[in-house]
């Protein structure tokens, strides 16, 4: 992402028809889009993990308990 980054900067020091120059406040509006939304997916990923994990550590529980009400 860096390289990108550099690339878009010195892009609009070439003088060249070709290339279309980035305004600073695009490139950084984009790089903050992009970084908060990496953090929400993340965020939403661990949340649902998390929910799974532990629905999967009670449906353990309750049979650990059957079991052990079983035995008596």
């Amino acid at each position: 992402m860096l390289c990108v980054l550099l690339v878009l900067l010195f892009a609009g020091t070439k003088e060249s028809s070709t290339c279309y120059q980035v305004a600073p406040g695009t490139l950084v509006g984009v790089v903050l889009s992009d970084i908060a939304l990496t953090i929400f997916i993340v965020g939403v990923t661990y949340c649902c993990a998390s929910k799974r994990r532990q629905q999967k550590e009670n449906a353990d529980k309750v049979y650990m308990n059957v079991r052990a009400n079983c035995k008596q």
